[in-house]
């Protein structure tokens, strides 16, 4: 899969430093040939033991990617993901998402 936008590692990298995020992947539209002028870019994180932030925090965070990305963003944890009820999107998010950011 190859996202739809471009990805400044960089910056990814730095934000991920920034926010305590051990991993950092796409998931979505972003990596299909569906994505357009529109379309938001969905982001799952992991974050490292013991970082724990709020609803402000993450509102942060999207403002922050969506400067890195030049669109709207929805930032969604990796553990909330691993937790829905909803077995269909929980598969199709983990089993669908592209690794951008992982600390070794």
């Amino acid at each position: 899969m190859n996202p739809r936008v471009a990805i400044d590692k960089n910056r990814i990298s730095a934000f991920c430093r920034k926010w305590g995020i051990s991993e950092f992947s796409l998931f979505g539209s972003v990596l299909r040939d569906d994505f357009g002028p529109d379309s938001d870019v969905d982001v799952l994180v992991r974050f490292r033991e013991g970082a724990h932030w709020g609803l402000v925090d993450v509102c942060r965070m999207e403002e922050e990617l969506r400067d890195i990305f030049g669109r709207d963003v929805d930032l969604v944890t990796r553990k909330s993901v691993e937790r829905s009820a909803n077995y269909i999107r929980r598969r199709n998010v983990l089993e669908h998402m592209e690794v951008v950011h992982a600390e070794g």
